[in-house]
């Protein structure tokens, strides 16, 4: 691992400048095989691309004549990024000092989820440079969309080969970036699901608006889309302006379990409230809830958020026009036992049901939510590996951000899918994303550390395997 340090570093920075965005539709066929190419070069011995209807994916294998095989998720894709807001290049991952952390890489990608899959890919590399054969054999499923809530990815599992591959493998994981700045580690037991989509009204969606931009003194005798649009927005959260208000909504949500609320309890004792609200840039929880209810809300509840919101002159100064169009980029977090179906359609519902007839809903993509037994040979070898290393840690019953692990945990396959990663970064989707490559902190991991974690990992998840066929 130190040996090659070096050259990770450097291929990590060669595939932070190529960046997959599936938004943009930049890179996409570059960037499959980009990461198909990574992959023969970390050893699997077999490695193409599955196309879709949309960005095409990765499907790997490497055959180490083990008699357990163990999944792999990756994704190649990136979120989007505006040069101008960062303090260094997005695509050039300079390194710079972090204070009071170390030495970070600076890169769109760093930590969601190059930085992290890197790490993985250096450490099966250096189990194979040592001479030995890797204790599992891998199954690879890499995709190009899931930073667009992974529109297409069900395709690339559901091909014969790969479906027929990953049937063979005890759970499927995911490599992620889970540790402090306090050297403190994180096991998550499933994720909440996600919908994008776009509602958009104007001239493209009733005859009651213009076509296009026209003069605001219309406005006394022309409807004004941005307003019909605000109040559709409006109809689907309550006066709390937080708490979802669509028709059925939480009419299948599962509750916490107590079991679940206790490990709450206690990853809160680990995670200052103080680093979570500094981290975040806030002073107050909703409804100034204590800390445990905030973080009990965060893995419970399903949301409705704006993302972001379009309509007429968005320039400096006024300019007076009545716009033609107005969209509105939403997303729903999903919880156990919701569906993206069953989401979809009570959205759809609840709009003809208060006449919103002229606003037109575009999903563009989604996933429901996954959950994975807390004794599944995957979070046991988790536990294991942060026991026998001293690192504190904290178990949290579903992770508030989304990957498709349903895809996996759900039928057909109904595998045990995780996040597993003991590495450091932050910035994810933000200006100034970063992994750390060299630590400051003895007890927190940089890149070779990170890199072990995963050496370390491979060979628990074989044992207990062992341990589950006898």
């Amino acid at each position: 691992v130190v040996k090659q340090h070096d050259a990770t570093v450097k291929a990590l920075q060669d595939w932070i400048a190529l960046p997959t965005i599936a938004a943009e539709k930049r890179n996409t066929a570059e960037g499959a095989d980009y990461m198909r190419k990574l992959a023969l070069d970390a050893g699997f011995q077999k490695a193409e691309i599955i196309p879709t209807d949309g960005v095409p994916g990765v499907f790997a294998t490497l055959d180490a004549g083990a008699p357990t095989t163990l999944g792999i998720y990756f994704m190649y894709d990136v979120k989007q990024f505006e040069p101008a807001e960062w303090s260094s290049p997005p695509l050039e991952a300079r390194l710079v000092d972090r204070p009071g952390e170390g030495k970070a890489m600076i890169g769109r990608g760093a930590v969601n989820q190059k930085g992290p899959e890197m790490a993985f890919l250096a450490a099966i590399k250096a189990i194979q440079a040592s001479g030995r054969k890797l204790p599992v054999n891998l199954v690879l499923v890499a995709e190009g969309e899931e930073e667009v809530a992974s529109t297409n990815f069900a395709q690339v599992v559901a091909a014969p080969q790969v479906r027929a591959a990953l049937a063979k493998s005890i759970g499927v994981f995911i490599p992620a970036a889970a540790q402090s700045k306090d050297g403190n580690a994180g096991i998550t037991l499933g994720a909440k699901g996600a919908i994008e989509f776009q509602l958009v009204v104007g001239g493209e969606t009733s005859d009651r608006y213009p076509k296009s931009d026209v003069h605001s003194s219309n406005h006394a005798r022309i409807e004004n889309p941005a307003w019909r649009l605000v109040k559709a927005l409006d109809s689907l959260v309550a006066d709390d302006g937080h708490t979802p208000a669509i028709d059925g909504w939480f009419e299948n949500v599962k509750p916490l379990t107590a079991r679940q609320k206790e490990l709450v309890a206690q990853g809160a004792k680990l995670n200052p409230e103080a680093d979570a609200k500094a981290a975040l840039g806030i002073g107050r929880w909703i409804g100034d809830e204590p800390y445990v209810t905030s973080l009990e809300r965060f893995v419970s509840q399903p949301t409705v958020n704006i993302q972001g919101l379009v309509a007429g002159y968005t320039g400096p100064g006024g300019k007076t026009v009545l716009p033609g169009r107005a969209e509105a980029k939403l997303e729903f977090r999903l919880v156990p036992a919701m569906t993206k179906d069953e989401a979809v359609s009570k959205l759809k519902a609840h709009l003809a049901k208060r006449g919103f007839d002229d606003v037109r809903v575009t999903v563009s993509g989604g996933y429901g939510p996954n959950e994975t037994d807390e004794n599944s040979t995957l979070i046991r070898a988790q536990k294991i590996l942060f026991e026998r290393s001293g690192i504190p840690y904290s178990i949290t019953p579903r992770n508030a951000g989304s990957w498709p692990g349903v895809i996996f945990n759900g039928p057909p396959l109904n595998l045990p899918a995780s996040q597993f990663g003991v590495a450091r970064g932050g910035g994810a989707h933000a200006p100034d994303e970063w992994f750390l490559i060299e630590s400051s902190n003895p007890k927190v991991n940089g890149l070779d550390q990170a890199t072990m974690a995963f050496v370390d990992y491979l060979y628990i998840v074989a044992d207990e395997a062992k341990k589950a066929r006898r």
